[in-house]
């Protein structure tokens, strides 16, 4: 029997999804790769959308209307199985220290200045203030540094295995199909419908899809989704009763502690590093810190376990709800902190989405189009998606080191290398290397395609532009005036090729026609023009970090410095000053001009860079779909190198083989 819905992860947004749906008469399949790596098992279980001041708007009144189902939701599941969730309306305390600001800013000193005692955006959910008397009395114990504090009485906490094991026993208990050990390789799609889905069993089909794989959608779709790790730890608590007991979930500066019955569980650092596993000292001593400067008396508890997870996160740190590039598959993933929380709502949502085609006013908030519009996130996901014949893989295999994709402006990409469209001597050549290069952006000189020079007579119909992201560039442009003039037109091409959204531009302005330096002012000049006038600007530079930083703060989505003059082959002659712009770097680093060879990509990809542009030296290789080859994996080996670690430099020789322990005579 063909399962009617099929939802891709088996944690708590997964599973609650496939229960909603099961209750409401659908045959339901959970396939898990594995249930004990969902985020669910490495949270804390706290529902506390005041706690976290989550800013008014679409985002709050989700976690508001969730939190409100909570009671109602829990109660159903315990019914079904018997088990108790833990939940409970607990409140939230959180305890500000006088140089902290507060929480969202709401600290002492503001609140002394404003003499309240009640501060609430919203009448149902109050925030109460306590002094500093007030907060040591009705929470002993706190550190002598608490100077006051919030408390939220509509917040409260769940405890998170407990759910994961209801959950996991309730949809059991209804009927959904729970298939464990399974691991989805990717779509089969075709004209817009998902035909079914590669796994390591074989091929799954069903009517429709919900995609709730949480830190491993990217793995899937090119969705702006990654892994924020958190690392956490629980300390026991004694079994001779403390004399000042921790009676409150405590929610404080880049810290919390949940009292359970018998354990304070305390989380929970937030590390952008990928799919790195294990807890480590670092992590666990700056939580440990904290959180005995919150509350000192756990220092004398005994440590009774680690653990760490992967939190799913968005650029803009909220889910990802709702409709996709094909009619039958669904999202629900990108929940970043708020998973558990947002798990009632979400499958109340997401069942009458796929149900009853009721899509309630606020899953527009929160649809995947807000990094990326359908028409180009449908080409990038056509392309990720794993591609089959007969059933048979037939994608490069995934490389063994986790990487996160290539983001720009919201827009996602796998491939770190981008070509150009000059300088071959002829069509087929430049399409030949192309493809050869594996890259999904490609450089098209507005100018030279307006003008029909030579070399770029029916570049537009060369290449497949559903496949590929144009990237127009203002070659040949002397002023600011005229890189914007340009830019424009670049937008208006793209457009006639079917990308109506492309706004990217790759921004040169350079009236030096000897050495081809760019303009600094110039550019930043024309930058900040085509920033306000919506675009993605890709900036063309000297590797000026200042420069750099500069077009970043006015919103330029990467900077772009060379690495010596363009079409010069002289390789990296700027390595100093692209270490600092990288170290600086809020957004990504394209090192652009003057790489000759493989070796010096993969040299610029080591220092940290995130992806290189190259023409001249594929175009003018004598074989350039070989060249453009080589430059593809000298990209992947560089940025391999980069996340693996290169191993320390020494002034002395040490041998492979040891030679201590050795058998002597």
């Amino acid at each position: 029997m063909i399962s009617e819905t099929v939802i891709i992860g088996g944690g708590v947004i997964g599973l609650a999804i496939a229960i909603e749906l099961k209750l409401r008469g659908t045959n339901v399949t959970v396939l898990c790769r594995d249930f004990q790596a969902a985020a669910t098992h490495a949270a804390a279980g706290m529902l506390a959308p005041d706690a976290e001041n989550i800013p008014n708007g679409a985002m709050r009144s989700l976690c508001w209307r969730s939190r409100a189902l909570y009671p109602d939701w829990t109660r159903k599941l315990e019914e079904l199985t018997g088990l108790n969730t833990g939940y409970r309306a607990c409140g939230i305390l959180a305890p500000v220290f006088e140089e902290a600001g507060g929480q969202g800013g709401r600290g002492a000193g503001e609140q002394r200045s404003r003499g309240e005692s009640l501060s609430s955006s919203s009448p149902s959910s109050p925030a109460y203030w306590l002094n500093k008397e007030a907060i040591h009395q009705y929470q002993p114990g706190l550190g002598a540094e608490v100077v006051g504090g919030w408390w939220y009485p509509e917040d409260a906490q769940v405890d998170n295995k407990a759910l994961a094991h209801v959950l996991r026993t309730a949809a059991e208990s209804v009927g959904v199909e729970l298939k464990d050990g399974i691991t989805v390789e990717g779509f089969l799609q075709q004209q817009g419908q998902v035909l079914g889905v590669q796994t390591n069993a074989g091929i799954i089909r069903a009517a429709h899809y919900v995609l709730a794989s949480g830190a491993w959608s990217n793995e899937l779709l090119p969705l702006p989704v990654l892994p924020r790790k958190g690392q956490m730890l629980s300390v026991r608590i004694p079994e001779v009763s403390p004399e000042l007991p921790l009676k409150r979930v405590l929610f404080g500066q880049d810290i919390y502690i949940v009292p359970r019955r018998d354990r304070l569980v305390i989380g929970a650092t937030s590390e952008d590093v990928g799919f790195i596993p294990n807890n480590t000292p670092e992590g666990i001593q700056k939580l440990l810190q904290a959180a005995i400067r919150l509350y000192p008396q756990l220092k004398h508890y005994p440590i009774q376990e680690f653990w760490w997870g992967f939190r799913p996160t968005t650029p803009d740190e909220l889910p990802i709800l709702g409709t996709s590039h094909c009619q039958n598959l669904t999202f629900a993933t990108g929940h970043y902190r708020n998973g558990i929380l947002l798990a009632p709502v979400t499958a109340a949502l997401i069942a009458d989405l796929i149900l009853e085609q009721k899509s309630d006013p606020l899953l527009a908030d929160f649809h995947y189009s807000r990094f990326q519009s359908q028409s180009s996130t449908s080409t990038l996901m056509l392309t990720h998606s794993a591609n089959f014949s007969n059933g048979h893989h037939s994608a490069i295999s995934p490389l063994p080191t986790q990487d996160s994709p290539l983001i720009i402006a919201g827009k996602t990409f796998q491939s770190r290398l981008m070509t150009g469209t000059g300088k071959y001597r002829s069509i087929e050549e430049m399409q030949q290397s192309v493809a050869a290069s594996d890259c999904q952006i490609v450089t098209v000189a507005v100018r030279r395609v307006q003008t029909k020079a030579p070399g770029h007579e029916g570049l537009a119909e060369a290449l497949d532009w559903t496949k590929i992201w144009m990237l127009p560039n203002t070659a040949g442009c002397q002023t600011a005036e005229e890189a914007i003039r340009v830019a424009r037109l670049g937008r208006e091409m793209a457009k006639l090729l079917g990308q109506e959204d492309n706004n990217f531009v790759k921004l040169e302005v350079i009236p030096d026609l000897k050495y081809l330096l760019p303009d600094p002012i110039g550019t930043l000049q024309a930058a900040e023009q085509l920033v306000k006038e919506g675009f993605a600007v890709l900036p063309y530079i000297n590797a000026d970090p200042m420069l750099a930083k500069r077009l970043e703060e006015v919103g330029c989505a990467t900077v772009m410095p060379l690495a010596s003059p363009i079409g010069s082959g002289q390789g990296l002659k700027t390595t100093a000053n692209i270490q600092i712009i990288i170290e600086n770097a809020g957004v990504p680093v394209v090192v652009d001009a003057g790489i000759g060879s493989p070796s010096e990509a993969a040299q610029a990809m080591e220092l940290g860079a995130d992806a290189l542009l190259i023409n001249s030296a594929i175009a003018l290789s004598p074989n350039p779909a070989a060249m453009a080859r080589a430059m593809n994996l000298a990209a992947v080996a560089g940025r391999l190198a980069y996340l693996a670690g290169r191993m320390p430099i020494k002034d002395y020789a040490s041998p492979s083989s040891p030679l201590t322990g050795t058998i002597t005579s």
